[in-house]
């Protein structure tokens, strides 16, 4: 298996190891909390053809390790991801 993948005019390797954390790097991201910010990200990457290599929620923070296409900008994707994310945890 190669590392690179295949557009249709276009041979991609574009991986971004991206880290966040909550406001005031508060240890919000616990129990439901921190399984309901795992599936969304899931979700949502998953709806952008975004490939999520690696995903750890901790208390205070978020890695992600994403394979990114070249078609989605990286803001794009964040602001879609984070803000979909928090909206959902703040229904909830």
């Amino acid at each position: 298996m190669s590392r690179f993948e295949k557009l249709a005019h276009v041979l991609w390797h574009c991986q971004y190891h991206i880290v966040w954390v909550p406001k005031y790097r508060y240890r919000v991201l616990r129990g439901p909390v921190a399984q309901e910010v795992y599936n969304c990200i899931q979700v949502h990457c998953s709806q952008l053809r975004c490939r999520v290599v690696e995903l750890n929620v901790q208390a205070d923070h978020v890695h992600l390790l994403v394979k990114v296409p070249p078609k989605v900008s990286i803001s794009k994707l964040l602001g879609v991801v984070k803000g979909k994310t928090a909206l959902r945890v703040f229904t909830r």
